[in-house]
């Protein structure tokens, strides 16, 4: 049995999988994602095919069909992963994206053009030159650097995993 591959009869994962899963969902943890929702991910990133069911997450974590369907949902919503089912097959899995951190940050991109229109409407609404305003201001201005920048940076990581997958 490969390492990471679940223990033959008892359920659970390997310990280094194990300790890998608890080390850093408590990173995404302390990160502010859900602890559970925290824990599916990293099982999945250490799963050989970065796809499993809900029955097999339950039997890996130790945790309940019922706390697997709410972290599943949750990383669903945020795109983290993806549902599939296999023709004639009633079992869903639940793959990570191929790209899943580039796609995840190109939805922050959006989200921080939505955060920076909607701080330009406060600024408008309680005046630009008020304590506030100019708070919102700067806020919004923060928030239009970071998009810029993470733009650049997406595009870079883009074009050097491109020339990886090539090599």
């Amino acid at each position: 049995m490969s390492q990471g591959e679940e223990a033959a009869g008892g359920g659970g994962l390997e310990p280094d999988a194990a300790a890998f899963v608890e080390r850093f969902a408590g990173q995404l943890a302390d990160a502010g994602m859900p602890r559970m929702p925290a824990r599916i991910f990293a099982a999945l990133l250490a799963s050989p095919d970065g796809a499993l069911s809900s029955a097999e997450l339950s039997d890996r974590l130790l945790v309940s069909p019922a706390a697997v369907s709410g972290a599943v949902r949750y990383l669903a919503q945020t795109g983290l992963i993806g549902r599939e089912r296999h023709p004639g097959s009633r079992r869903e899995l639940y793959r990570l994206h191929s790209d899943q951190w580039f796609e995840t940050f190109t939805s922050r991109e959006q989200m921080l053009g939505r955060w920076e229109t909607t701080l330009r409407s406060g600024v408008h609404s309680l005046g630009e030159d008020s304590p506030a305003g100019r708070r919102l201001a700067e806020t919004a201005d923060f928030f239009v650097f970071l998009q810029r920048e993470l733009v650049a940076l997406l595009d870079r990581w883009h074009e050097q995993h491109g020339r990886r997958e090539e090599a």
